[in-house]
């Protein structure tokens, strides 16, 4: 046996529970329970979503962080090495020792960059540490 509740409603909601009623196959009843039970999970559900919302607001605000860090440090290397490579020379093609030279220190720069991601240090800190120091020194 289902428990009975004495609900007051206004006329305008009793005109349409009636209508809705009066259909074959509902009850007044069934819609009442259908209607409660879709607000109590609706409610439940905006309450999860409400504390979820903070966390997204603020995991989004890093992300955006993180893409603008991204974009300065690729646009700071695109215009170091436009720069390096308008003031610097070409080497000769007769020259084959400073063309070795300059194989073996871009293969030492390769190795050095895959230490470094792989160690998982950032060779932003150091390049920051030698920037300061620099800056003290003059």
């Amino acid at each position: 046996m289902k428990p009975r509740h004495h609900l007051y409603l206004d006329d305008e909601l009793t005109a349409q529970l009636d209508r809705l009623g009066a259909k074959p196959g509902t009850s007044k009843s069934a819609i009442i329970a259908d209607a409660l039970r879709e607000y109590l999970n609706r409610r439940a559900t905006r309450e999860v979503d409400d504390l979820l919302k903070v966390r997204l607001d603020r995991i989004s605000a890093q992300l955006g962080r993180i893409e603008r860090d991204g974009q300065v440090l690729l646009e700071t290397l695109s215009l170091f090495v436009r720069y390096q490579l308008t003031v610097t020379a070409p080497l000769p093609e007769a020259d084959k020792a400073a063309q070795a030279i300059g194989r073996e220190r871009f293969r030492k720069f390769v190795d050095q960059v895959g230490r470094q991601l792989s160690g998982g240090r950032g060779g932003a800190a150091e390049a920051k540490a030698l920037a300061e120091e620099a800056e003290r020194g003059s």
